[in-house]
């Protein structure tokens, strides 16, 4: 149960923390950017000796095509980050309850299907480090949450103009659970999109890595 409640704890204050900047900052590109980034190293470092910090759905999915995470495990990794995005969210609600709470959305000019690219892509790129640097094998071993925060902060400054950038469902369902209207009407897009490109980069790392038969 304690990796559990880790994975609740590290997904309400990557909400809390980088949802809430995006708020208080007048989602400021950087300061936005920075804050998820830096939540991530910060979680990697407090929880991630008890569950491996995932706090993201698509990581935990990814994990689990990979066979680093059983079955329960990933089901209950994604119950309990989703309700850690909703207290992290409730927490933010009661700080700022007219502020939108930092849902994802698609921005202006910003059509459906380049929306769902845009997570899709970002997605893929930001899960594939995650299993890339955590690999037994070939990982970036103590230094894998600061390379993983690092890449969630570029990806930021990427995709924050597109759709706020979600590349994470329970991020997204949090905000948008409690803001409702255009955000959770949106919502799909932020579940669906981080879902598929989490599964196309393990199939991906599963190429890169020493078990592959591709070069065969």
């Amino acid at each position: 149960m304690k990796k559990y409640f880790a994975e609740f704890l590290g997904t309400m204050v990557l909400v809390l923390i980088g949802c809430g900047t995006a708020v208080f900052s007048g989602v400021d590109l950087v300061a936005t950017s920075l804050a998820f980034g830096l939540s991530v190293v910060a979680m990697a470092y407090t929880i991630g000796s008890f569950s491996g910090c995932h706090i993201n759905p698509a990581i935990t999915l990814a994990a689990w095509v990979s066979k680093r995470i059983s079955s329960l495990d990933a089901l209950m990794y994604m119950i309990f980050q989703t309700l850690g995005a909703i207290a992290g969210a409730g927490l933010l609600y009661y700080l700022a309850p007219e502020s939108g709470l930092g849902a994802n959305g698609l921005q202006l000019g910003i059509s459906v299907e380049q929306g769902f690219i845009a997570e899709f892509v970002f997605t893929f790129i930001f899960v594939l480090v995650v299993l890339a640097t955590t690999d037994s094998e070939r990982g970036a071993g103590e230094r894998a949450g600061f390379f993983i925060g690092l890449t969630l902060v570029l990806v930021h400054l990427v995709c924050i103009g597109i759709t706020g950038t979600s590349v994470n469902p329970a991020r997204s369902i949090g905000p948008a659970l409690l803001a409702g209207g255009v955000a959770l009407e949106q919502l799909w897009i932020f579940v669906a999109a981080p879902f598929v490109g989490a599964l196309l980069s393990a199939l991906v790392w599963r190429c890169f890595s020493a078990k592959c038969k591709c070069e065969k």
